[in-house]
């Protein structure tokens, strides 16, 4: 790994890391903040994302060794410097900058058994909280309608547990996904106890989850 020690907040080497809060910038600049040791790990050991370059106190860097290889540029910082460099005291004394990359195809999640669909879901929190039970239950895929928060916003990949960053997911309009899902599979859903001890289980088997609405 190639380190580099840096003590200066000033640094223009970490420009990446100021302004975490501001969630317009990162996707402006098309980056997003991965934040604790094992999200980090997850972002460089499992991950479809670049990892632009990580931001650590000296312990976590020593944690993560394993992972930081092929040349990325690690910042090691004191943790006073991290604080005053991102504003805040960060979990766990690490972060990586991660690149945002191409979306991937509808056509690409269409194979899962089971696809998570999320409309409306506007909190973070509630995000990557789906995204962490994707990860443990293992849905195949997850698509996001056009009103749903940013999975790659720094809460959301945080609550996740990474899982933001190792699912396969998809942002479009459910209207053309549920479309596109039933032209390239038949699925079905039982209706009484009968049908469903009759009924095979589906090829594929999509879960829609949203805001709740208020009365």
């Amino acid at each position: 790994m190639g380190v580099e020690r840096v003590r200066d907040v000033d640094d223009p080497r970490l420009a990446d890391y100021r302004d975490l809060r501001d969630g317009e910038r990162r996707r402006r600049d098309r980056t997003f903040i991965a934040e604790s040791r094992q999200v980090v790990r997850r972002l460089l050991g499992g991950s479809r994302f670049r990892a632009r370059s990580v931001l650590a106190a000296e312990a976590a860097a020593e944690d993560l060794r394993d992972v930081l290889t092929g040349g990325l540029p690690v910042y090691v910082a004191p943790e006073a410097t991290l604080q005053r460099v991102v504003g805040f005291n960060i979990h766990r004394g690490c972060l990586a900058v991660g690149e945002r990359g191409a979306e991937l195809a509808l056509d690409g999640l269409l194979d899962a058994r089971v696809l998570l669909v999320l409309e409306g879901v506007t909190n973070p929190d509630n995000i990557g909280g789906a995204f962490r039970n994707a990860m443990a239950f293992g849905v195949g895929g997850v698509v996001l309608a056009p009103r749903c928060s940013d999975p790659l916003y720094r809460k959301a990949i945080r609550v996740s547990m990474g899982g933001t960053l190792v699912g396969r997911r998809r942002s479009c309009g459910c209207a053309s996904a549920a479309s596109r899902s039933s032209r390239s599979r038949r699925m079905a859903a039982p209706t009484s106890p009968s049908s469903a001890r009759a009924a095979p289980f589906p090829s594929a088997w999509p879960c829609s989850s949203g805001q709740r609405p208020r009365a």
